[in-house]
């Protein structure tokens, strides 16, 4: 078994989390040909639990070809996607500033849900976990919202915000593991790789 696994991910912060349990990885990240975005494509009502796992072992599958096209060694691939839902309301990455601004106004005092899925690949085996966990975020005004955008923090971030920056200053509770809502759960990961027999992890 490989001494490091592949991070499928274009996310510096899983990169981050994945270092902080001691974790050696290679990024293994999607050829500027490939259309990673459309992966991301909510499928009409789709129950957010459901796109979140479903996606992430999309991500996956499309991982592991992109590792034997390049003819790379082999090891474990581990992907995750990150989603936040208000309700069974999916909200992705904005599009741009006007929509980081409607998903905080949609946020704003409310409790909602981030999930995040995490898939590991070692051999023919695979491995998944879901976390989710519950933010309420206090009352927001308009001034606020619009310097935050501004700051552009939002972009690139499901729900329009980042909890480990600007953003904590909104967040008034947390239930649930916050590395998950990061990106990446901790407990979760640390767990498949144990599975999966990864000595990555002891």
């Amino acid at each position: 078994m490989s001494d490091f696994v592949y991070l499928a991910s274009q996310s510096p912060r899983r990169s981050l989390l994945l270092e902080q349990l001691g974790v050696s990885h290679v990024l293994l990240l999607a050829a500027v040909d490939e259309d990673a975005e459309a992966l991301e494509a909510v499928h009409g009502a789709e129950a957010p639990a459901r796109y979140v796992v479903r996606v992430t072992q999309h991500k996956l599958d499309a991982a592991i070809a992109r590792r034997r096209q390049r003819g790379l060694a082999d090891a474990p691939v581990l992907c995750a996607d990150t989603t936040v839902a208000l309700g069974r309301r999916i909200l992705g990455k904005p599009v741009d500033a006007a929509e980081a601004r409607a998903m905080l106004h949609a946020l704003s005092g409310q409790t909602h849900r981030v999930l995040t899925a995490v898939a590991v690949a070692a051999g023919r085996r695979r491995f998944q976990a879901l976390c989710t966990s519950r933010v309420t975020f206090s009352p927001m005004t308009a001034a606020q919202i619009r310097a935050y955008v501004a700051s552009g923090e939002p972009v690139g971030k499901a729900g329009a915000y980042a909890i480990q920056g600007r953003a904590a200053q909104f967040v008034r509770s947390i239930q649930g593991s916050y590395s998950g809502i990061m990106g990446l759960p901790l407990f979760e990961t640390a767990q498949l790789l144990k599975q999966c027999g990864s000595p990555t992890i002891r």
